[in-house]
């Protein structure tokens, strides 16, 4: 079972669409399905309307993607999910491994031994660890963090799992529906690689395993920075809108990432040639996606 789990924020760029094509295509090569997941627990990035133009965007690029509540899998939505999360936030506060933190990015960025931010944010040195979730006089709503076991020898720091806004930190609400969905398979953006090791010890605490990953080098605009409005073409509604075909969309993206297809593909011909390993070193340019198609 593999997923593809966008977040409604607006219309589907062709970065997503080639973690959905390459994630549809590796659960054909094994005999698998793809369900969808919507990641929308920031409810105010949320845009009205863009979930259901993703899932039209889907359909219409025949990707064969099932939603969660269809395969029994519980609801589609991380926002009809929480339950599960304040179940695992339970378990990790009653083990002793969650504790309370109010400090400010300010504060973290202080005492923090890197000067700048990773992938990951600042790294945080546990200057709350010691209060454990002890209620105390709090500058500001705490978040709780996860107290990373000292086994893990300071290779990861002490992490969020609940924002001090009450929002579920994207770390721990992927690995428990991952967990929950019986994902045996993730295919993502090669921009969420540096998550692997939080993930991986949380679904250890959650007593399961993190399924293998196959990381999908990241589709950037013309200028070599994220996609982002401004880089024309890069949905799949302007494509559509100029008259490419799904087919010749798929193709354009197959070829920008290194595999031989004709000029128009689906999932089944992709499936029958896809490797992985030739994927292109470090990222790839929408501009490759342009002269594939």
């Amino acid at each position: 079972m593999g997923r593809f789990a966008p977040s409604p924020t607006g219309s589907l760029h062709l970065g997503s669409v080639a973690t959905a094509l390459f994630a549809s295509v590796r659960a054909r090569q094994r005999g698998g399905r793809v369900v969808l997941r919507v990641e929308d627990l920031d409810g105010p990035r949320v845009v009205a309307g863009s979930e259901q133009e993703q899932r039209d965007d889907l359909d219409w690029l025949g990707l064969e993607i099932d939603d969660a509540e269809t395969l029994g899998l519980g609801p589609t939505r991380q926002s009809e999910r929480l339950s599960r999360y304040e179940v695992a936030l339970a378990d990790f506060a009653a083990r002793g491994l969650t504790y309370l933190c109010d400090c400010s990015r300010a504060e973290i960025a202080r005492v923090a031994s890197a000067p700048h931010e990773g992938e990951e944010g600042l790294p945080y040195t546990g200057t709350c660890r010691p209060f454990g979730m002890e209620e105390r006089a709090f500058k500001r709503p705490p978040s709780v963090r996860l107290a990373v076991p000292a086994d893990m020898g300071g290779a990861i720091d002490d992490f969020v799992l609940l924002r001090g806004d009450g929002v579920v930190a994207y770390q721990l609400a992927v690995v428990v529906d991952d967990l929950a969905m019986h994902i045996s398979e993730i295919v993502r953006g090669a921009d969420l690689a540096s998550s692997a090791p939080r993930q991986t010890l949380l679904a250890t605490l959650l007593g399961g395993e993190l399924p293998p990953l196959l990381h999908v080098p990241v589709l950037v605009g013309r200028s070599g920075q994220r996609l982002a409005k401004r880089d024309g073409g890069s949905t799949v509604r302007e494509l559509r809108e100029r008259g490419i075909s799904a087919p010749r969309i798929l193709s354009a993206i197959a070829r920008a990432y290194g595999q031989s297809v004709p000029a128009e593909v689906g999932v089944s011909e992709l499936a029958e040639c896809f490797d992985p390993n030739k994927f292109p070193l470090g990222t790839v340019s929408l501009s490759h996606v342009e002269a594939a198609a």
